[in-house]
């Protein structure tokens, strides 16, 4: 591997080997256009498409890669990103990260919870209790900013059961669906961090050229995230209906609206053809509502690729 001292002209990005993140960041990276050679140890794709290079490392390593220089992004969860800058801070080490981009992905929060047969009445409740976490520092800069005087316990897996073994009084875990703290009789009282994917960087330019590689391939992930839920509606009307149609439309891009020539088949009707791209799905109850304004040939189409 390079030392991150010796000029590159190529971008190495970070991504889970294995994980929830870890997929989904492959996926996305491809979608933007890049193909790779993988290593022997399936550890390390050389970018044959983009001078862009991808390592596969774990979860908790990302932000510490980045900030040591030996990667100049990764794909990481912002719960992790966040606890490890606190940390970076609070044990003086240089190096700072920022999120480059939000992804829209991988949703989750940062939630405290407590015995289901307990009532939360705020936290000053938390005074002198144990809280399990995994994320200390963000726990203890909540807890400071709400000026309690809680114990942070730190634990590396198995935070929800906690409390049942006496380790601790509460827990501050990550939470998506709920259904692990509710199997272990626990409530999600009060969220400390909301998180999703993003794109981790330093708060900086890069140097060697890596800048102007970078911008192209967050050009191409911005294009791929809008692209993920986009649609294009295309439809007719009469022009004496858009008056009625055009509020209809979902929100999106600007609409275009094109003069259709009259033809027999459409019985000499001054009608036009509507386009409109829209980010996020179309209902059946819209597309009806569109077609009772007077609006027909409806259609919602996927979208292969987009660049603004």
């Amino acid at each position: 591997m390079t030392p991150p001292s010796q000029p590159r002209e190529r971008l190495r990005v970070a991504i889970q080997k294995s994980g929830r993140l870890g997929e989904p960041a492959r996926e996305l990276l491809a979608s933007c256009g890049l193909t790779w050679r993988e290593s022997r140890d399936r550890l390390f794709l050389y970018g044959e498409s983009l001078p862009v290079d991808v390592l596969l490392v774990r979860d908790d390593d990302i932000p510490g890669l980045i900030a040591d220089g030996v990667c100049d992004l990764g794909v990481v969860g912002r719960n992790v990103l966040v606890e490890h800058g606190l940390d970076r801070e609070a044990t003086g080490r240089p190096g700072r990260l920022t999120e480059w981009r939000r992804l829209g992905w991988g949703a989750c929060r940062l939630a405290l919870a407590i015995p289901e047969d307990q009532q939360w009445r705020g936290p000053d409740q938390l005074t002198g209790l144990r809280i399990a976490t995994s994320y200390p520092r963000t726990l203890a800069r909540w807890l400071g900013e709400q000026g309690v005087d809680a114990e942070p316990v730190l634990l590396n897996g198995s935070v929800e059961i906690a409390p049942r073994l006496g380790q601790a009084d509460v827990v501050a875990d990550l939470v998506s669906t709920g259904s692990t703290l509710r199997a272990n009789q626990l409530t999600p009282v009060v969220t400390i961090l909301e998180s999703e994917a993003v794109i981790a960087g330093p708060d900086h330019a890069l140097d060697d050229g890596r800048q102007e590689i970078a911008d192209l391939l967050l050009r191409r992930l911005d294009g791929a995230v809008r692209l993920k839920e986009s649609r294009l509606l295309m439809l007719r009307a009469g022009r004496a209906d858009l008056d009625a149609v055009m509020p209809l439309l979902p929100a999106g891009h600007e609409p275009t609206v094109l003069p259709v020539e009259r033809g027999s088949l459409d019985g000499g009707r001054d009608e036009v053809s509507v386009q409109v791209l829209v980010h996020g799905p179309v209902s059946w109850s819209r597309l009806e509502d569109l077609k009772r304004a007077g609006a027909h040939n409806l259609m919602v189409l996927p979208v292969e690729g987009m660049l603004a």
